[in-house]
């Protein structure tokens, strides 16, 4: 047998056997991974944004988190973007399995434009959905009821809102469940929170969003270490990135703090780690940049559009 015909087969196994796991186990799939405002960025004339308007890539989108569970037929969504359309699309041709246009069901982590306007699309201007739950913590629960135009998507039916409880574990279906826990952050409407998501066999960390780890009150190298994965907050790579700015007035942590956090940790601890919600001017969203290369080499990676993760 040739190497060619044998490289073949390996191939076709290998299309069978992922076919065969998206039918069975359930998985998570990253939906966007760049910032709230996207790329390119409104108003940026810099060398990050200045072809991008011309030749959109389709790659880059707001960052939002799909679970799927296809023995149950269902698929849930983190996050309601401007990407929203697009994204609902995505997730459900990803599915393997026969489903409507919509998720069955909406978790959202707080009230900046990025995380929750995509709720927009299913107002009567456009998809005019029926009862679509959406899952919130009080404030962001709250901010939606009192301020139009989100409170008219429950006057008209087009959503539902549940409340959600930090630590207080939801199932989403018998072998998929998700916990919100409060982070701190910039919470001018709303508090925020990140999600844990837990399936058969892995535990999964999403962080879009957060101030400086030390600000959190858990320690992140312990956190870390009781989940398989965690998609953490990656928007600024480093303080040159950002001119040097009062960073009290866009707190994130820098890639490259969060890198000298774990400097010590095991390649298996560092390989956990995939940053996420990448702002428009972050080298991490080019994937030949310095920064990508280093960051890689230093055992850690960034959560890329489409990436399937399974549970």
């Amino acid at each position: 047998m040739t190497l060619r015909i044998v490289l073949f087969l390996q191939l076709f196994h290998c299309l069978i056997i992922g076919q065969s796991t998206l039918k069975s186990n359930p998985f998570v799939v990253i939906l966007g991974n760049i910032q709230d405002a996207g790329s390119p960025h409104m108003g940026c004339e810099n060398s990050c944004c200045n072809n991008l308007f011309e030749n959109p890539d389709p790659n880059r989108k707001v960052i939002s988190l799909g679970i799927v569970d296809p023995i149950e037929k269902k698929y849930w969504m983190i996050e309601a973007t401007p990407d929203f359309t697009e994204q609902c699309n995505t997730l459900k041709k990803i599915a393997v399995f026969e489903h409507g246009k919509l998720p069955d069901g909406i978790f959202l982590t707080h009230a900046h434009i990025g995380h929750y306007t995509g709720l927009m699309y299913l107002g009567r201007e456009s998809y005019n959905s029926k009862d679509v739950p959406i899952y919130a913590m009080t404030r962001m629960k709250g901010f939606l009821i009192q301020n139009g135009p989100w409170s008219q998507l429950l006057k008209l039916d087009n959503i539902k809102i549940n409340n959600i409880n930090n630590h207080q574990k939801f199932e989403l279906s018998s072998r998929v469940s998700i916990t919100p826990f409060l982070v701190p952050h910039r919470d001018e409407f709303s508090e925020t929170v990140g999600y844990e998501i837990k399936g058969p066999n892995k535990t999964i960390l999403f962080i879009p969003d957060i101030d400086k780890w030390g600000k959190w009150n858990q320690n992140l190298l312990e956190t870390i270490k009781t989940v398989n994965l965690a998609l953490v907050d990656g928007t600024f790579y480093d303080a040159k990135e950002v001119n040097y700015r009062d960073m009290s007035e866009i707190p994130h942590p820098f890639v490259v703090e969060t890198m000298d956090l774990f400097k010590n940790e095991s390649k298996k601890e560092k390989a956990k780690i995939k940053f996420i919600h990448l702002n428009h001017t972050n080298p991490l969203i080019n994937s030949a940049s310095n920064e990508r290369k280093e960051l890689e080499n230093k055992g850690f990676s960034v959560g890329e559009f489409k990436e399937l993760i399974h549970l």
